[in-house]
């Protein structure tokens, strides 16, 4: 199945290993999302310099490699994000690089999340708390996810994934993100997300109405 129109979709890397088996778990999401016709790039942290995010506030222009992730990101219709999992979180070095970007890059996108683990128990704890940064940037993230637990275990040498069920899932979410990419492309969609992200910010917010 190929869709028409040009989506991008576009994975970070939460890991700087080349040979990381994030890496290899987003190669196979973005297959996927190449299956339903989108153009793919992977987006590998090592090659961006970043420098450390402070938080700073002042006039000094971002460096190339922030413009450059920032232009790429900005690109997309669908992101793929992928992480190892840390301490019961994602990685630091994905961490520095999201804090890096913004609204401009992630609001009304589509955003799939993928998690690797060394242990039994998969990387739910890391992918929730990257869902919570997707809400807090009016990305759209897609109710499918895939968490690969044991990955020194999970992958053969050629990079697929021994358990063929998960790698059906894995490609699921690639080939999600691409539609869903797809469908908020065209005309009605794009309208509603225009009238979505000019609504308040906090709709809750305001005045304070008396009972």
């Amino acid at each position: 199945m190929h869709t028409e129109g040009h989506i991008l979709v576009v994975a970070i890397c939460g890991s700087l290993r080349s040979d990381g088996h994030t890496r290899q778990a987003l190669e196979i999401a973005l297959q996927g999302a190449q299956e339903v016709g989108a153009e793919i790039q992977l987006i590998d942290l090592n090659e961006y310099a970043l420098p450390f995010c402070e938080g700073k506030d002042d006039d000094a222009p971002p460096s190339a490699g922030v413009q450059r992730l920032r232009a790429d990101v900005r690109r997309a219709q669908g992101i793929l994000i992928g992480t190892p999992e840390y301490h019961g979180s994602f990685s630091g070095v994905l961490k520095n690089a999201l804090d890096l970007l913004g609204f401009d890059e992630f609001e009304g996108k589509m955003i799939g999340l993928l998690g690797i683990s060394g242990g039994r128990m998969g990387a739910v704890d890391a992918l929730n708390s990257l869902r919570t940064i997707g809400r807090a940037l009016h990305a759209w993230v897609i109710p499918q996810q895939a968490t690969i637990p044991e990955a020194a275990h999970a992958f053969d040498e050629h990079g697929r994934l021994r358990n063929k069920a998960l790698e059906q899932r894995v490609l699921e979410v690639g080939r999600q993100v691409a539609r869903f990419a797809y469908l908020h492309s065209s005309e009605k969609a794009r309208e509603f997300l225009r009238l979505w992200e000019e609504s308040p910010a906090n709709p809750g917010g305001g005045e304070h109405v008396e009972e």
